[in-house]
């Protein structure tokens, strides 16, 4: 199969989740997310505020403020298809955007380069036991990670897994894949 039928498969596979299933399923990847070092021990995490499908974000951004740590989330550039991350401390920063995107409002947060960056939650729709993605196609987190030297964690439910996925010369894996019931650090060593 290639990218987009990867894509709209497993996207099919995560629609018929009863809201139930979603909210339950989320809460133990967070679980599983806020117990990494890599999270414990970072200042500032870049982080998606997601949509469903995706592992829902907005327990995981409120639990990293009660830890004390810096959340920066990002804002996408569509003419130039890049982003910006902005460190925000309140959801009230944010409005809806891209895609119906939660995405923050400059005017009320201050922008975050990625060097200031510990940990980058990186969305995706599939993943292989690599690390290696399928993103939602429009190539903005292919972009902002080239050159990005923090540590690079996915959130992924069950269906979500595959053995490999398409692979392109630009695609960067991630260090660590959390799932519902395991955490599999790879062997992806991260940049000098």
């Amino acid at each position: 199969m290639d990218k987009k039928q990867l894509r709209n498969r497993v996207l099919q596979q995560l629609n018929d989740m009863s809201y139930q299933q979603y909210r339950d399923r989320s809460y133990a990847i967070a679980q599983n997310l806020l117990k990494q070092p890599a999270i414990i021990n970072a200042t500032m995490i870049g982080i998606t505020l997601s949509n469903k499908p995706e592992v829902d974000t907005s327990f995981i951004i409120e639990q990293l403020w009660k830890m004390n740590k810096k959340v920066a989330v990002p804002k996408c550039a569509v003419p130039e298809r890049a982003m910006q991350f902005y460190e925000i401390d309140t959801f009230s920063q944010t409005e809806r955007a891209y895609k119906s995107i939660l995405e923050p409002i400059p005017e009320l947060c201050d922008p975050v380069e990625k060097q200031q960056i510990d940990v980058i939650v990186v969305p995706g729709v599939v993943f292989d036991d690599e690390g290696y993605r399928i993103g939602f196609g429009g190539g903005y987190y292919d972009r902002y990670l080239q050159g990005y030297t923090g540590m690079k964690i996915a959130l992924a439910f069950d269906e979500q897994l595959i053995n490999e996925v398409p692979r392109e010369s630009h695609d960067l894996p991630v260090h660590i894949l959390v799932g519902e019931h395991m955490s599999a650090i790879l062997d992806n060593d991260l940049e000098d």
